[in-house]
């Protein structure tokens, strides 16, 4: 089968880029309609007088945005997207976030699916804007096996047995070294506490404030739930911090015995505000000041679009900052690997009392891909990759709201993996997700705060060509529940 593409008038500055264009046109244009089988990558290859890994690599991209499928055995075909069948509502009866279910489908919806702690599978939604998850279509599954398969064939036996309770130090120090080139951390690796993921970080050093005789810790407000209960089930008192688009604001610090605070100053969530550089610098001052530590979760600042990611706030005051993060969202949360960069004084409490000590760390096996990655620069490929590839799912969600929504405001999309859409005045944030889950389309309440009612709406699980589908019932569960803005 000959596609006739012609890459030499496809935009895009690499031949990959530009495969990726012309086969992406094709499919767009109708001019490879839906079922198309497409050569095979080496035939194609042969067309387009190229390398074959090009044309795997694009075939790869595009099947990730949502406009090929990909079979073991089957071959790569253009992605079925049914039309949805005329209905009042703008929806067919039995569809499911605007598209109707395949032949023999039963009305449901295809079969995506995924595990769930219970044990079992359980159906994923048609559009995904939860917050929460990274492209894990996009893990670098074949860098990840050869790191791992480096490990198995270097390791010798008697590192199979149990590991440094603080992580390898070969993790510690390659984190140490990336932190440093990439976000401005200033560590050394015997700063660095390797963890199951923020999760199993955050008990540890409230145990270590407790230790020193912390009992009341400022959170943002509104902000992470999970900060708050972890706090209260560590014996301390979490006290809410106003956050506006600027950030926590560390003028309301004065006034609270505080011992510590924890903000997200990269991308709050779930206001997608950035910390203001005057108040980077007042927080420090009044840590400095009061002898408090701040907790710098850095949950998501790889992923910034309008210009470099910031530093961390942990380079301004290592020796009052405790800097958290994970691979959570740079590669994938099914890995819980997570780590602290904790200032001098708490490492030697670290060490002091076997009651503070990390219960235990990541598989060890495990702990060393990481390394080995971060030493091959695997992660920083990965981290470009993603980036373009969220760029272009947000663009294509903006753009699909600013047509199909004009009446929701957007804000926090400069950065992360998430937008905040600002609701009509009388929406009712809860209504709007329950009526948004029932068309297919997964995202969170804001929690109304004083700007009026907002959803929390992730983009990094939603292909381009699905963007329309999903603003589409969006938009539908939005005019459903909020009757006086319908059309007429």
């Amino acid at each position: 089968m000959e596609l006739h593409l012609d890459l030499h008038a496809a935009p895009g500055r690499t031949l990959r880029a530009r495969a990726e264009h012309a086969l992406r046109e094709a499919v767009r244009s109708g001019r490879l309609p839906p079922g198309s089988r497409l050569p095979a990558t080496r035939a194609l290859a042969t067309q387009l007088g190229v390398s074959r890994g090009v044309v795997v690599e694009a075939y790869a991209q595009l099947a990730a945005e949502g406009y090929l499928d990909t079979r073991r055995g089957g071959g790569t075909r253009v992605a079925e997207h049914p039309a949805p069948a005329p209905h009042p509502g703008g929806l067919s009866p039995n569809a499911v976030g605007g598209q109707s279910p395949p032949p023999g489908a039963g009305g449901q919806t295809p079969s995506r699916v995924a595990a769930n702690p219970q044990g079992g599978l359980t159906p994923l939604p048609r559009h995904d804007l939860r917050p929460a998850l990274p492209a894990i279509d996009g893990f670098p599954r074949a860098a990840w096996l050869a790191a791992l398969t480096r490990v198995l064939r270097a390791i010798p036996d008697q590192r199979l047995g149990y590991g440094d309770r603080q992580g390898e130090h070969e993790l510690r120090a390659a984190l140490a070294a990336s932190l440093a080139r990439t976000r401005g951390v200033r560590a050394t690796e015997r700063q660095v506490v390797v963890t199951g993921g923020l999760r199993d970080s955050l008990p540890l050093l409230w145990r270590l404030l407790a230790q020193r005789g912390a009992t009341r810790v400022g959170i943002e407000d509104p902000g992470w739930w999970r900060i708050g209960r972890s706090l209260a089930e560590a014996g301390l008192t979490p006290v809410p911090i106003p956050t506006d688009d600027d950030g926590l604001d560390p003028q309301r610090l004065h006034d609270l015995d505080l011992d510590a605070v924890a903000v997200t100053p990269a991308h709050q969530f779930p206001t997608g505000a950035v910390l203001a550089p005057e108040r980077r610098a007042q927080l420090v001052a009044w840590a400095r000041e009061r002898g408090a530590v701040i907790l710098e979760d850095d949950y998501d600042a790889e992923f910034r679009y309008d210009r470099q990611p910031i530093g961390s706030l942990q380079g301004l005051a290592p020796d009052l900052v405790v800097y958290g993060g994970s691979c959570s969202k740079t590669l994938a949360p099914a890995l819980r690997l997570g780590w602290l960069v904790l200032p001098s004084s708490l490492v030697a409490e670290l060490h002091a009392d076997d009651a503070t000590s990390p219960p235990g760390t990541p598989p060890t096996l495990d702990q060393l891909a990481l390394a080995d990655m971060l030493e091959r620069g695997e992660v920083d490929r990965h981290l470009r990759r993603q980036r373009h590839r969220y760029r272009r799912r947000r663009d294509a969600l903006l753009a699909q709201v600013a047509e199909q929504l004009p009446e929701v405001e957007v804000r926090g999309a400069a950065a992360g993996l998430f937008a905040v859409f600002l609701l009509p005045p009388g929406a009712d944030e809860d209504a709007v997700v329950a009526a948004a889950a029932e068309r297919g389309v997964a995202l969170e309440p804001r929690r109304a705060i004083g700007d009026g009612p907002g959803l929390v709406a992730g983009y990094a699980n939603l292909p381009e060509a699905g963007a329309p589908a999903a603003v589409a019932a969006l938009a539908d569960a939005i005019r459903a529940t909020v009757p006086a803005r319908r059309a007429p």
